[in-house]
Formats: structure tokens, C-alpha cells, sequence
């Protein structure tokens, strides 16, 4: 049975520890985990995707020591691997360029700014992991409760 991870990069760990906290709902079917930096982030995809599992959400701040979440982004989103991962950049930093940037370059998926509204931020993650299983081609049916079910009803009457 595959896994999917939710994957959250945030160099602040108080900051890291309050996303993972907002998003631990989601622990029941999906697997949560946190990193400190691009490079962490990095090798934990490499070991998730080595493992045969999928990441469906890449969620990353911007402004981190080293590689920035961006550029971060910007690799994910080159990498085949990880052509149906969905990512979402979440920061209170990022100039009105390095927005432009993440769309065009990184293909961001949603910008969330910080401080973040909890429900807002869970709302987004239900359609983001909605809309990955469904492009990966994952049987939804445990998934449904953690799923945007707008998405899901979309989905399922266009035939997947």
C-alpha cells in the first residue's frame, strides 16, 4: 500500500511545530513530516521517493539559511519524480519578484501568507491532496474525509 507524505519545510522550528500541529488532523491517513532546511527537505524526498511512496504536498517557507524555499521548489518542480507533488509556498517574506517567481519557475500550486488562518490553510491542503491523488491516479475512498469533496465530486463525474 503506497504512502503519502505531507511534507513541510520551515527553518523557525517554533513556526515548523505550529504548522505540523495545524495540519496533525490529516496523521490519520497521510504521513506528516518536517524539515529545518532545503537540504533536509532533499534528502527525505530522495529517501521517500527510494521507498516507493509519494510526496502529495510540499508545503515551504521562503526565507531559510542556505537554499532558499524556492529554489527548493524550483528543483521539485524539475524533477520528474515529483511531477504530480503539489506545492505550497507559505511565508510572510517574499518580495512581490520572488512571488512571480515561484508561479512561473516553481509552479507553485497556492501562496499562503503568514500569519496563516489554520482553517484556510487545512482548506487548501484538503484540495491540493484532493487533486493529487486524483492526478496520480490513487484510489480515493480512504482518503475521502480529508478530501475537498468539491474537488472529489469534480473528479469522480469527468471520470478521474
Amino acid at each position: 500500500m503506497e504512502k503519502i507524505f505531507i511534507i513541510c519545510v520551515e527553518d523557525q522550528r517554533e513556526v515548523l511545530n505550529a504548522v505540523l500541529k495545524d495540519l496533525e488532523s490529516f496523521e490519520a491517513v497521510f504521513f506528516l513530516e518536517g524539515c529545518e532546511s532545503a537540504d533536509e527537505a532533499e534528502e527525505l524526498l530522495d529517501e521517500i521517493d527510494a521507498g516507493g511512496n509519494y510526496i502529495g504536498l510540499l508545503i515551504c517557507d521562503h526565507i531559510m539559511p542556505g537554499k532558499s524555499g524556492i529554489e527548493l521548489l524550483i528543483e521539485v518542480n524539475r524533477d520528474p519524480r515529483f511531477s504530480y507533488t503539489k506545492k505550497l509556498l507559505l511565508t510572510g517574506l517574499a518580495t512581490h519578484q520572488d512571488t512571480i517567481n515561484a508561479i512561473n519557475s516553481a509552479a507553485i500550486d497556492r501562496y499562503i501568507e503568514k500569519p496563516w488562518n489554520v482553517d484556510a490553510l487545512q482548506a487548501q491542503v484538503r484540495t491540493l491532496l484532493a487533486q493529487f491523488i486524483f492526478d496520480q491516479g490513487i484510489a480515493y475512498e480512504k482518503y475521502l474525509p480529508y478530501l475537498d469533496q468539491g474537488v472529489v465530486l469534480e473528479r469522480v463525474r469527468k471520470g478521474g
